[in-house]
């Protein structure tokens, strides 16, 4: 028997049960959830809730909120890289909306409730980002070759003082998620939002640099968020590859 919080913060106690079936995207075992608030015998009353139904809600409302985050950052970026073009920008606006079309397999995961589901969802998260960070480096070695002057830099350091909050709160929301429902998939994702945040602050730097006469801040500033993602990539795939969804994670806290 083992004890969750729901969202009022009254105990839940997990009691395996047998199943009758086995169903090859679940456990072996049927997980019921008591809402403990009732005096009887050991303290909790009879309603029974799905245990998979409660992990379901929560991460869709986790990934639908990221969701909405990123993609509004994301457009705010968008809209910003119009005026600008400034590379070390572009690679942080691929890479956000890369980052927001990650929930959908995430969402679909939880909304099926199949751990194999959730499992490949975060290989495709790590596919997404080192695609993100093939196509930033693919722009900023073509924006060495050809060199752009950077115009409206006040609205460039906007924009990466955007991403850093849209990111950081994105991050927020998943990393809370994944730790409290144990999924290595959401903690990859949130971790890589979170990173993300950061590099945000790179198109900050770069419009920071350009403006004390160093043109070729951007592509090198956009160079430097490119490793940067390569680099989270890896970290996701460990954090994805060496924990599977329902395991305790290696570090609890987000």
């Amino acid at each position: 028997m083992t004890h969750l919080r729901s969202a009022d913060g009254s105990v839940l106690c997990v009691h395996k049960m047998p199943h009758e079936e086995d169903d090859p995207d679940s456990h072996s075992d049927y997980d019921v959830v008591h809402d403990g608030r009732d005096e009887h015998a050991h303290g909790h009353e009879h309603g029974l809730v799905d245990r998979s139904i409660l992990r379901s809600r929560a991460g869709i409302l986790a990934v639908s909120w990221s969701l909405a985050l990123l993609t509004i950052t994301a457009v705010a970026q968008a809209f910003v890289y119009s005026r600008t073009l400034s590379v070390a920008l572009l690679a942080d606006l691929i890479h956000n909306f890369g980052d927001a079309l990650t929930a959908i397999p995430l969402g679909l995961a939880f909304f099926f409730r199949s751990l194999r589901g959730e499992r490949l969802a975060g290989f495709a998260v790590v596919l997404a980002i080192f695609i993100s960070a093939l196509v930033a480096l693919a722009q900023t070695v073509e924006r060495f070759v050809h060199p752009r002057s950077l115009t409206h830099l006040w609205l460039l350091a906007a924009a990466g003082i955007i991403g850093f909050i849209g990111n950081e709160i994105a991050a927020q929301v998943r990393l809370r998620a994944g730790y409290r429902l144990r999924s290595p998939a959401l903690v990859a994702d949130g971790k890589h939002a979170r990173v993300d945040g950061f590099v945000s602050l790179g198109v900050l730097a770069s419009a920071t640099v350009v403006a004390l006469g160093l043109k070729l801040a951007d592509p090198i500033i956009g160079l430097i968020i490119t490793l940067v993602i390569l680099h989270i990539t890896w970290e996701s795939w460990q954090t994805i590859s060496k924990t599977n969804p329902g395991e305790m994670l290696p570090d609890e806290s987000p």
